[in-house]
């Protein structure tokens, strides 16, 4: 009976966080009301009001659980397979409803500070960062110098899909995500020099 309740409050949170995302995409971050939420997970505000204060209590929350975990090898013996993986993973993530959230936060930050402290709070607590997760599992296991892991190299790989999209208006393809592993990300950590 208690697995059947908790699986019932699992669903309902999903759809809950399904619901806020998907609020936020019509009315905008401006807009965003937990009548709103409410009304779209057709369920009582007052359900909302027990877990979360505010929406944005509710869409950062929404957004921390649609990010993903990145899985490097754990023997770390693929560092270029990880890397790739990592970038699919980011432009994987990148379509998801979550993506658009914080590109929207992101968009106003200036308007909503907080909001966008409570966005790198949600980032920093998970410590999910795409390549520089990956990196890092390497020099922890010591099959990478931690001291060449700046953060300009932990940007470099998301960085180059970023302007590839800008550049082209697409994802880059596997082969281009290869060519920013092997061309850069690998050379900045002394691989392939």
């Amino acid at each position: 009976m208690a697995a059947r309740t908790r699986r019932r409050g699992d669903q309902l949170v999903a759809a809950l966080y399904e619901s806020v995302l998907a609020e936020l995409d019509e009315v905008g971050l401006g807009r965003l009301t937990m009548e709103g939420v409410a009304r779209r997970a057709a369920t009582a505000k007052t359900t909302l009001y027990r877990r979360w204060p505010t929406p944005e209590a509710l869409l950062l929350e929404a957004i921390g659980a649609a990010y993903p975990v990145e899985q490097p090898s754990p023997a770390a013996d693929d560092l270029r397979g990880d890397l790739i993986r990592a970038l699919e993973l980011m432009l994987e993530w990148a379509r998801h409803p979550s993506a658009r959230a914080v590109q929207a936060i992101l968009a106003d930050r200036r308007r909503v500070p907080e909001l966008t402290a409570g966005l790198h709070e949600v980032f920093d607590a998970s410590g999910r960062r795409f390549t520089a997760t990956v990196l890092h599992h390497y020099a922890r296991l010591g099959q990478l110098d931690p001291a060449l892991l700046t953060p300009v190299v932990e940007d470099i790989g998301e960085a180059l899909v970023f302007k590839h999209g800008l550049d082209t208006g697409e994802e880059p393809g596997r082969e281009r995500l290869a060519e920013i592993v092997d061309q850069a990300i690998l050379p900045a950590v002394g691989i392939g020099r």
